[in-house]
């Protein structure tokens, strides 16, 4: 039984590492760009977009369409970057194990 204990300390201990990580991830942002830079997002580590940042020649030019495939583009990769700066730090915690629903 004393194994048992053990194993549930672990756990718990476990649990409360990574609910201080995933506070802690929804101030961390990671930024992705497009377009050479001409479109710029910032996403937090709990996968919410922050910002996103338009170089006005881009507006300019006129070409809507490509305005919305960098917008896309930038914010696609910063979601990418989010997730994966959430699975290393996570993968810290749980020593690579791969727990159902965390991410």
């Amino acid at each position: 039984m004393k194994g048992m204990n053990d194993m549930l300390r672990q756990a718990q201990v476990m649990q409360r590492k990574m609910t201080k990580l995933q506070d802690e991830l929804k101030e961390r942002e990671v930024e992705a760009t497009a377009g050479g830079g001409m479109v710029t997002a910032k996403v937090t580590g709990a996968q919410e977009v922050r910002s996103i940042t338009i170089d006005p020649t881009v507006v300019e030019s006129g070409d809507v369409e490509m305005v919305q495939d960098l917008v896309l583009s930038a914010v696609n990769e910063a979601l990418k970057k989010s997730k994966a700066m959430m699975e290393s730090e996570m993968g810290q915690i749980t020593g690579g194990l791969n727990i159902p629903g965390m991410f």
